[in-house]
């Protein structure tokens, strides 16, 4: 037996090469794995400072698929050194499972591209005070997102040698009892879609129905659910089919507010009342968060029991729930200056009662 080191070496390297070759490809798939990593996160930092936010969205939502990608080329690679030396059933499905990885994660890729690009654009918007159509955008993310899927399950489907025809038509005649079995998963789902094309209400609106308890700011419009934050900060989260059966309000979409109040004064000031609407008129058309092109009325109403009543019907510019509340203030307070300043006062409940006093009985005289 030989004693060279060398030729041991060789002998082992002539035996074992196959170990040696998966050696490599592992040593070879971390190495490229971490420049892969250093060069992305350099680019990325980099692509941030820039103003186009689709470059930044491209490598961000490359890193980890391509990270993975690398990983399953160089396992599999040295799988089929193993397979090449020490044949096995077990190895034979190593190849369509690489191919599976591999349109999975490409798959992977361009649904985080997706979304970290809708993400993007609702935070450049955001920031620069544009306003921009949040539900349509939600809607068109989703449907690619949805393509995305259906397309990589069908690519797989075609790798793996299944009969897309046959799935199509197994569908056709499973979506059948599908259908029965999933009818109200399915309402939703059209609900949700009639929801995007009807555009009763976007993200950010504040809705209430008269119909139902549901009162809030809609967060999220999904494919079967939508969740609105009610005004004591709890989620509330309504199956898309019920919207397709109730009434609606979207007060977001007003185009003014309303102040609508009555205002009474004493009887004994009935000779002021004139003056009054005339001046509370006046304020009015002087106020400038009045929209002065909208219904605006003052107006002797009624003869109340305690009182005199004359009602002010008229609009905000505002549609701020707290800016109208400012305004309203603003004008109550007015026309009470308007009242005390014609010596009037403000009318309360009152009742009066008359006391009802015998008279003492004459005496007869004598």
């Amino acid at each position: 037996m030989s004693s060279d080191p060398l030729l041991i070496i060789k002998n082992i390297f002539d035996t074992e090469s196959w170990v040696v070759q998966i050696f490599i490809v592992i040593f070879l798939t971390l190495l490229v794995a971490y420049l892969e990593r250093r060069i992305l996160n350099r680019l990325y930092n980099r692509l941030t400072k820039t103003t186009t936010h689709w470059d930044h969205a491209f490598i961000d939502a490359l890193r980890r698929p391509l990270t993975q990608l690398i990983w399953v080329i160089g396992i599999t690679f040295a799988i089929d050194i193993i397979q090449k030396n020490n044949p096995t059933d077990l190895f034979s499905a190593v190849g369509p499972l690489r191919k599976v990885a591999i349109i999975g994660l490409i798959a992977w890729f361009l649904i985080r591209f997706i979304h970290i690009a809708e993400e993007n654009i609702v935070q450049e918007n955001l920031k620069k005070g544009q306003t921009f159509d949040r539900t349509t955008m939600d809607a068109i993310a989703k449907l690619l997102r949805l393509s995305v899927i259906i397309t990589a399950t069908l690519v797989i489907l075609q790798t793996l040698e299944f009969s897309i025809s046959g799935v199509l038509a197994f569908g056709g005649i499973g979506g059948i009892a599908i259908g029965f079995a999933a009818k109200d998963l399915l309402a939703n789902f059209f609900g949700g879609l009639m929801i995007y094309l009807d555009r009763p209400f976007n993200v950010g609106d504040w809705i209430r129905s008269p119909d139902r308890e549901i009162e809030g700011t809609v967060e999220q419009i999904g494919w079967r659910l939508s969740m609105i934050r009610t005004f004591d900060k709890r989620p509330l989260y309504v199956p898309n089919s019920i919207f397709n059966n109730i009434s609606v309000e979207n007060p977001s979409r007003m185009s003014n507010r309303r102040i609508k109040e009555i205002i009474g004064i004493r009887y004994e000031d009935a000779n002021k009342m004139d003056a009054i609407i005339k001046d509370v008129k006046t304020m009015l058309r002087e106020h400038e968060e009045i929209d002065q092109g909208q219904t605006m009325i003052v107006n002797f109403n009624t003869f109340a029991p305690s009182s005199l009543d004359f009602f002010i019907y008229t609009f905000t510019k505002t549609t701020n729930w707290i800016r109208y509340h400012d305004i309203k203030q603003d004008v109550l307070l007015k026309v009470l200056s308007i009242i005390e300043k014609q010596g009037a006062e403000c009318a309360f409940p009152t009742s009066t009662i008359h006391l009802y006093q015998q008279q003492p009985e004459a005496r007869p005289t004598e």
